[in-house]
């Protein structure tokens, strides 16, 4: 890496400055079998593309200790399911996952309420089981179409009022 101008260099050592290649490389085609002629696919089972979104596990650790689970509840179906959520809710917006794109995920689903609906519970119960298995790809898919892009979004305060008022109106359970 040559270094800037300023900086002192020993009159006997060989300068070292930036040149053009030679040679200047033809520009890149797709050609390859893997290589995607147009824009990256979209569709039913595809999921929802997004930069870096692994991130979204690693924010799943911020609120662990607040999550309201039930007994026939398991945590990491919880939290893949709403990570799933939380990542279309990036998508949507054309970014990376943040840390409200997954409370919104939880508060929708009443993970964050010390008391939420039985009604909506049960639900979950039966929406969430199993979505942390990779044989139940389906049924995550399935969890992610029941929240309309319109409801994620919304601003976490819009969703916490309307989640208190009729919490039935941020799902599509039909």
């Amino acid at each position: 890496m040559g270094a800037p101008r300023h900086v002192p260099v020993s009159p006997i050592a060989e300068s070292r400055t930036y040149r053009s290649p030679d040679v200047v490389p033809n520009s890149w085609l797709t050609g390859r079998p893997g290589d995607l002629d147009s824009e990256q696919p979209s569709g039913g089972r595809l999921g929802h593309q997004g930069p870096d979104q692994g991130y979204a596990l690693r924010l799943c650790g911020v609120f662990r200790d607040q999550l309201r689970v039930s007994e026939r509840e398991d945590l990491s179906d919880v939290e893949r399911g709403c990570v799933q959520i939380a990542l279309k809710r990036a998508s949507l917006f054309g970014r990376a996952p943040v840390i409200y794109d997954l409370e919104i995920a939880y508060r929708i689903w009443g993970f964050l309420d010390d008391e939420a609906d039985e009604g909506l519970i049960e639900i979950r119960e039966r929406r969430f089981e199993g979505v942390s298995e990779g044989h139940h790809y389906v049924d995550a898919r399935a969890l992610v179409a029941t929240v309309r892009d319109e409801v994620l979004m919304m601003a976490p305060s819009e969703i916490e009022d309307r989640h208190a008022a009729d919490w039935t109106s941020l799902l599509e359970l039909s």
